[in-house]
């Protein structure tokens, strides 16, 4: 689907279906673990296009490049919101499609990004995760000396966010059609990776949407989303929502499935359970 805007800017968004991993730690139930769905958005001018988040795996940044070549447009820059290496690992694919294009984040999403391709992330997690499915090449995005790029005239801004579900997050903020492309700040009908929150960090989230719904965007594309959702900013409220239970739940429970068992019953509809699994047990340490 095209979204467009007032002006000469529209945007699409690619989401890259549940990638199953053989991670062997599975929730309550289940026969297997799946990583959610990580979504991609291309925002479009009359002849260039700029992507945001390169998704993780060869399969998908593949079948990424095809959809961006499909689009005829120019791509001329590929940003990155946060340093989570689901959202970067396809980036060397996208510029070797693409010569052209730059890879661009702020500076502090780089350091992160240096910090998920040494050897001992990717062979440690990554690679246990998804064995022979990453690219060979993983590329580090150039640091922007300024926030704001622009897009055939129009100002794209990168915004600063702090703390989301990892370090140093940010959103791309494109004013003229009133998008914000969150990254990970806010989710779309998935369940959040709080596994590296504490209450501190829960609230400095909560921040973060508050920053981005300041903004008064018109449409929100979350990092992770329901394919057939669509990219309305209640998803900010709902995201809010989702941290506030979590954190009232995780002040009162030790364990880990009694926590996971009480989102799951607020929350029963969300996509890849999973991921609100990993969250309850690295917050609880317990079994």
């Amino acid at each position: 689907m095209t979204h467009a805007g007032t002006t000469s800017l529209t945007y699409e968004v690619f989401v890259a279906p549940p990638e199953l991993t053989v991670l062997k730690d599975l929730r309550p139930g289940a026969q297997f673990l799946a990583w959610s769905p990580i979504s991609a958005t291309l925002i479009m001018g009359e002849r260039d296009a700029v992507l945001v988040d390169p998704l993780l795996t060869r399969t998908q940044a593949h079948a990424l490049a095809n959809w961006v070549a499909a689009s005829g447009k120019n791509l001329t820059a590929v940003y990155v919101t946060h340093g989570h290496g689901d959202h970067f690992f396809g980036l060397g694919m996208i510029l070797d499609r693409f010569p052209g294009a730059r890879g661009l984040a702020t500076s502090a999403v780089v350091e992160h990004m240096r910090s998920q391709v040494r050897a001992d992330a990717v062979g440690s997690f990554w690679e246990r995760l998804f064995p022979g499915q990453l690219a060979g090449r993983l590329v580090i995005a150039e640091s922007l000396d300024e926030p704001a790029f622009d897009l055939e005239g129009h100002p794209l801004v990168a915004v600063d966010l702090g703390h989301t579900d990892t370090q140093d997050t940010t959103c791309l903020h494109v004013p003229d059609i009133g998008l914000v492309v969150a990254g990970d700040a806010a989710y779309n009908d998935v369940h959040l990776y709080l596994a590296e929150s504490n209450p501190e960090r829960r609230q400095q989230w909560l921040a973060a949407l508050d920053a981005i719904e300041a903004l008064n965007p018109v449409a929100v594309v979350a990092g992770h989303k329901r394919a057939s959702r669509d990219d309305h900013p209640r998803i900010l409220e709902e995201t809010r929502q989702y941290i506030r239970d979590f954190d009232k739940v995780a002040a009162d429970m030790r364990a880990a499935r009694n926590l996971y068992d009480q989102m799951l019953s607020l929350h029963p509809d969300r996509e890849n359970p999973g991921a609100l699994w990993a969250s309850a047990r690295a917050v609880t340490a317990v079994n």
